[in-house]
Formats: C-alpha cells, structure tokens, sequence
C-alpha cells in the first residue's frame, strides 16, 4: 500500500521558516550595526557639553534708608509771620488752670502726688523737642531772609505776659512799642546759647556798637519762656544774678514768662520747637520784619545787622 510522502514538503517548509527566521535576524542585525556606525562621533575626545550658565541672583531693591528720610533742610520763610491784630497789653497771660483735689489723702500721699506732677511737668516735651534738635540740623526751623519784610506786608508779634527783673506781671508790649527791637526768645541754656550766635557781645560786636549809637533808637529785649513751675522758680531764685550781670536800665527788658503759651501763638510766630533760640527784629509798631532760628548759619549774622542798620536809618 502506497502511503503519502509528506516528508519532502514538510522538510522543505522547516527549511523556508529557518531561513526566513535567519534572514530577518540578518537584516535586523545589519540594521542595527548600520545604526551604530551612523551616530559613531569621528573623534576619540570625550563629547563636550556647553556649561550652562548659572542664573543671575536677582538683586533686591534698594530699600530707602530711614535716616535718609528723615532728613530736614531748613528754607527761607516764604512770607512774612505773625498776627494779624496788633499786640495788646494784658494778653496771653496764660490759661486758666483746674486745680487738683487732693482731698482724702494724708499728708504723705498728698506730697508723693505733687512730687510725681513736678517730675511728669519736668520732662514734659523735653525728649520730643531734644530728638528734634538732633533730627532738625540742631534744631533749626528755618532759615532767616536776606531782607526785612516790607511795613506793608509784615505782620505783629504777639504781647506776652511775665516777671521782668524791673517789675512782676509786666508785658512785653509796652516795652517794644515805639522802639526797634532785637528780640531774644528761648527756653534753656541751648537755646540762649543759640540766640547768642546772633545777638552775642563777643560774636556780633558790629549789632553792640549799633546798640550804643542810637539807645533811644534801637534796643535788645530777652523773653526767656519757662512754663514749668519748678524751672521757673530756680531761675526766679537766681535772678540777683542776672541784675548783677545787667545794667539796671536793661532789668525792664528781660522777661520771664510762667504761664503756658498756645499752641497757635508758637506756630504763628515759628516757635516750633521749645529748646531752640529765635531772635527777632520788631519795628516801631510791634510788627516783625526779620526772624531767625537755632545757630547762625552763613551770612544770617550779617543780614541781621543789615537790616537793624536800615529800620535805625529809617527812624533817625
């Protein structure tokens, strides 16, 4: 019996899949060595990197200095200061003040609560208008006008109300009235320090000698403000010394103001700061046509002697 010769195309089939399986492997493998030629680098170095930069810190925004900021340059006064009503005897003589009860207490507590209201009166303002002078270029308010202020436009210094070395509850304006004056405000040694880099013997012997030409012209006038009653009372205690220190015809322009002065009569007249000398030149009528503030500075002597010398040669 004849059976089927299945063996030659079986074999012949193993024999196709075999190398059908090798040709694929061939081409893959070529493919794969053909691939590794084409990115093959034509030179033996190591492959170079471009460093990357690092980035830029960024810089963070100045920030403005508190001290900066704090910076005041004193200018010129652009108009003239003061009243607009002239002065009167018998005003800003002070403000009526409530008097504590101290009733119920002993008389030791009685003392310990005065005692605490003399230390509270005694650095009243005192560090404000001290961290002023240091901020303020040693205080200064403003700086003083090359010229005088016209009569037309100048405007009143106000009266003020206190204990000359003549007399007690005298005012000031009836020792300024009628003559030129050179007007001498402070509150402390500081600011009497100051006012004398104006008006002083040694420093401005020129406004001296201008004094003593024309006294019935021309005089000098001290208003030293002391509103604390305990200050007050140890200069009113030394004040045979500065009779010693005055001739007498002088002890009627030297004031010492007790009472409390306003706000609105400080910023009238520029009396910002309670330890800074101001002087002032006051005419015939009471009406202010110069003023300067804290130390000399520059030619502001000069501008003060100037301008006493015109208002003299104006009323001789």
């Amino acid at each position: 019996m004849l059976q089927p010769r299945i063996a030659v195309p079986l074999r012949r089939t193993i024999v196709d899949v075999s190398s059908a399986f090798i040709r694929r492997e061939t081409h893959t493998h070529r493919r794969t060595i053909v691939k590794r030629i084409s990115v093959r680098s034509f030179t033996s170095a190591r492959c170079l990197y471009r460093p990357i930069p690092d980035p830029k810190p960024t810089q963070p925004a100045e920030t403005p200095d508190p001290k900066d900021e704090d910076i005041f340059v004193p200018k010129p006064l652009g108009r003239p200061i003061g009243f607009r009503d002239p002065p009167q005897p018998g005003q800003n003589t002070g403000t009526v003040k409530v008097k504590k009860d101290y009733s119920g207490m002993t008389f030791r507590e009685r003392n310990l609560a005065k005692r605490e209201v003399l230390v509270e009166q005694w650095g009243t303002n005192y560090f404000r208008d001290f961290k002023n002078i240091r901020k303020y270029r040693s205080g200064k308010t403003f700086m003083a006008n090359s010229r005088i202020f016209k009569r037309e436009a100048a405007m009143y210094f106000p009266n003020f109300r206190g204990d000359s070395l003549a007399e007690k509850g005298a005012d000031t304006t009836n020792v300024l009235k009628g003559k030129i004056s050179v007007v001498n405000v402070y509150s402390s040694q500081w600011g009497e320090a100051q006012a004398q880099t104006f008006t002083g013997k040694k420093v401005n012997p020129a406004l001296h000698q201008l004094l003593a030409q024309s006294p019935h012209v021309v005089q000098m006038v001290d208003i030293n403000i002391e509103e604390n009653k305990l200050k007050s009372w140890i200069v009113s205690m030394f004040s045979w010394r500065l009779r010693s220190s005055k001739p007498k015809d002088d002890w009627a322009k030297y004031f010492l103001v007790k009472d409390q002065v306003s706000e609105k009569l400080r910023e009238t007249i520029g009396l910002l700061n309670g330890r800074v000398g101001y002087v002032y030149i006051v005419d015939q009528d009471c009406k202010i046509r110069w003023a300067g503030s804290g130390n000399a500075e520059g030619s502001e002597m000069d501008d003060l002697n100037r301008g006493v010398a015109k208002l003299v040669a104006e009323a001789s």
